[in-house]
């Protein structure tokens, strides 16, 4: 399945007792225009599966090409849970609560509309209540185990792939993130 470019997005959600989660996601789609509706991806043991079935909205963050760090904290198994891992992270919150990544080149907030049982991971229906685009910002792609940025090619318009240095995630070890 690595074959697949995908760009790459930090599900988020907020529970009603102050409690939030963020899982870096590649399995993102739009699925309808009328009604505007996305889905997600999930396993079937990640805390943002129950998080979203009781609290019924979650949030989706396009990252940008210069968020690599982000990806991999938000991917670390080894993060803290609960609101600390959003520690030194910019978040802003949306309209439904959810915490939507500060920086990102897009972002979508969805309600719940229905979830689906797939093997091991369940698929998660939104309906996209908000977006913020920003389409000055290039989104990073993943392929091939590799985090890309798409490369413009000047006076053509045409894009091509650049890849970015691949670093391990250290267990413990926190990626220095920029403050917004």
């Amino acid at each position: 399945m690595g074959s697949f470019p995908t760009g790459v997005t930090v599900v988020t959600v907020a529970s009603h007792d102050g409690g939030m989660h963020g899982v870096t996601v590649n399995s993102f789609s739009s699925v309808s225009l009328d009604p505007l509706l996305v889905l997600v991806c999930l396993h079937e043991t990640s805390r943002a599966v129950g998080q979203i079935e009781r609290g019924g909205a979650f949030g989706v963050s396009v990252l940008s090409a210069g968020q690599q760090d982000i990806s991999r904290w938000f991917a670390n198994g080894h993060r803290p849970a609960g609101p600390a891992m959003f520690d030194g992270v910019p978040v802003e919150l949306g309209a439904a609560g959810c915490p939507l990544l500060a920086g990102a080149a897009a972002s979508f907030e969805c309600r719940r509309r229905h979830s689906y049982r797939a093997g091991d991971h369940l698929i998660m229906l939104g309906e996209v209540v908000a977006v913020v685009h920003r389409p000055e910002l290039e989104p990073l792609v993943f392929h091939a185990g590799t985090y890309k940025a798409l490369e413009h090619e000047s006076g053509r318009g045409r894009a091509t792939a650049r890849r970015f240095p691949r670093h391990p995630v250290v267990p413990g070890h926190r990626p220095h993130r920029r403050a917004a």
